[in-house]
Protein backbone atom coordinates (compact mmCIF):
# COMPACT_ATOMS: atom_id res chain seq x y z
CA UNK A 1 0.00 0.00 0.00
CA UNK A 2 1.14 3.74 -1.09
CA UNK A 3 -0.56 7.01 -0.03
CA UNK A 4 0.20 10.05 -1.96
CA UNK A 5 0.11 13.02 -0.35
CA UNK A 6 0.04 16.54 -3.15
CA UNK A 7 0.72 19.97 -1.93
CA UNK A 8 1.39 23.12 -3.70
CA UNK A 9 -1.72 24.03 -4.96
CA UNK A 10 -3.60 27.57 -4.80
CA UNK A 11 -4.68 30.11 -6.50
CA UNK A 12 -2.48 32.16 -8.84
CA UNK A 13 -3.47 34.53 -11.47
CA UNK A 14 -2.80 33.50 -15.23
CA UNK A 15 0.99 33.92 -16.03
CA UNK A 16 1.90 33.10 -12.54
CA UNK A 17 3.49 29.98 -11.65
CA UNK A 18 2.97 26.89 -9.29
CA UNK A 19 4.53 24.03 -7.86
CA UNK A 20 3.32 20.93 -6.91
CA UNK A 21 4.30 18.58 -5.15
CA UNK A 22 3.40 14.50 -4.21
CA UNK A 23 5.08 12.75 -1.59
CA UNK A 24 4.50 9.23 -1.11
CA UNK A 25 4.87 6.76 1.82
CA UNK A 26 7.33 4.36 0.46
CA UNK A 27 9.52 4.36 -2.57
CA UNK A 28 8.54 4.99 -6.08
CA UNK A 29 11.51 3.79 -7.43
CA UNK A 30 9.63 0.94 -8.91
CA UNK A 31 6.37 3.05 -10.15
CA UNK A 32 5.48 5.24 -13.04
CA UNK A 33 4.43 8.42 -11.85
CA UNK A 34 1.94 10.74 -13.35
CA UNK A 35 0.05 13.82 -12.71
CA UNK A 36 -3.71 14.13 -13.80
CA UNK A 37 -6.48 16.45 -13.76
CA UNK A 38 -9.95 17.21 -13.44
CA UNK A 39 -11.97 20.71 -13.92
CA UNK A 40 -15.76 20.63 -13.07
CA UNK A 41 -17.76 19.58 -15.43
CA UNK A 42 -14.77 17.02 -17.27
CA UNK A 43 -13.36 14.41 -17.79
CA UNK A 44 -10.01 13.64 -15.77
CA UNK A 45 -7.36 13.66 -17.89
CA UNK A 46 -3.20 13.07 -17.78
CA UNK A 47 -0.94 15.78 -17.62
CA UNK A 48 2.17 14.70 -17.20
CA UNK A 49 4.20 11.35 -16.78
CA UNK A 50 7.72 10.69 -15.41
CA UNK A 51 7.99 6.63 -15.85
CA UNK A 52 10.43 4.91 -13.36
CA UNK A 53 12.59 4.26 -16.90
CA UNK A 54 12.81 8.12 -16.78
CA UNK A 55 10.43 8.36 -19.75
CA UNK A 56 8.44 12.23 -19.63
CA UNK A 57 5.30 12.65 -21.69
CA UNK A 58 3.06 15.43 -21.61
CA UNK A 59 -0.36 16.80 -22.72
CA UNK A 60 0.25 19.09 -25.77
CA UNK A 61 -1.73 21.39 -23.81
CA UNK A 62 0.70 22.22 -21.23
CA UNK A 63 4.29 21.50 -23.52
CA UNK A 64 6.40 23.90 -23.16
CA UNK A 65 4.94 25.63 -19.82
CA UNK A 66 5.06 22.02 -17.73
CA UNK A 67 7.90 20.10 -16.31
CA UNK A 68 7.83 16.69 -14.08
CA UNK A 69 10.38 16.01 -12.17
CA UNK A 70 10.93 13.23 -9.18
CA UNK A 71 13.21 12.62 -6.65
CA UNK A 72 13.57 9.24 -5.62
CA UNK A 73 15.51 9.44 -2.68
CA UNK A 74 12.67 11.81 -1.23
CA UNK A 75 10.07 9.60 -2.72
CA UNK A 76 8.50 12.89 -4.25
CA UNK A 77 7.25 14.04 -7.76
CA UNK A 78 6.84 17.24 -8.77
CA UNK A 79 4.78 19.49 -10.98
CA UNK A 80 6.95 22.90 -12.00
CA UNK A 81 3.39 24.60 -13.88
CA UNK A 82 4.63 28.50 -15.44
CA UNK A 83 2.23 30.51 -17.77
CA UNK A 84 -0.82 29.29 -15.96
CA UNK A 85 -3.96 29.51 -17.64
CA UNK A 86 -6.88 29.85 -16.36
CA UNK A 87 -8.24 26.64 -18.45
CA UNK A 88 -5.54 24.87 -16.18
CA UNK A 89 -7.94 25.11 -13.19
CA UNK A 90 -8.65 21.79 -11.63
CA UNK A 91 -7.97 19.38 -9.20
CA UNK A 92 -4.65 17.82 -9.73
CA UNK A 93 -4.32 14.52 -8.60
CA UNK A 94 -0.89 12.44 -8.43
CA UNK A 95 -0.86 8.52 -9.54
CA UNK A 96 1.67 5.91 -8.54
CA UNK A 97 1.49 2.56 -11.04
CA UNK A 98 2.93 -0.81 -11.59
CA UNK A 99 1.65 -3.44 -12.80
CA UNK A 100 2.75 -5.40 -10.57
CA UNK A 101 2.16 -3.87 -7.46
CA UNK A 102 -1.30 -2.27 -8.09
CA UNK A 103 -2.49 1.52 -9.14
CA UNK A 104 -2.63 4.43 -6.14
CA UNK A 105 -3.98 7.76 -6.04
CA UNK A 106 -3.68 11.06 -4.25
CA UNK A 107 -6.30 13.19 -2.69
CA UNK A 108 -5.91 15.95 -5.15
CA UNK A 109 -4.88 19.66 -4.67
CA UNK A 110 -6.85 22.37 -6.52
CA UNK A 111 -5.50 24.41 -8.81
CA UNK A 112 -7.24 27.91 -9.66
CA UNK A 113 -6.18 30.12 -12.00
CA UNK A 114 -8.01 33.70 -12.26
CA UNK A 115 -7.93 35.96 -15.58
Amino acid sequence: QVQLVESGGGLVQAGGSLRLSCVASGSIFIFDMGWYRQAPGKQRELVARFTRDGVTNYADSVKGRFTVSRDNAKNTVYLQMNSLKPEDTAVYSCRAFHIGVGLYWGQGTQVTVSS
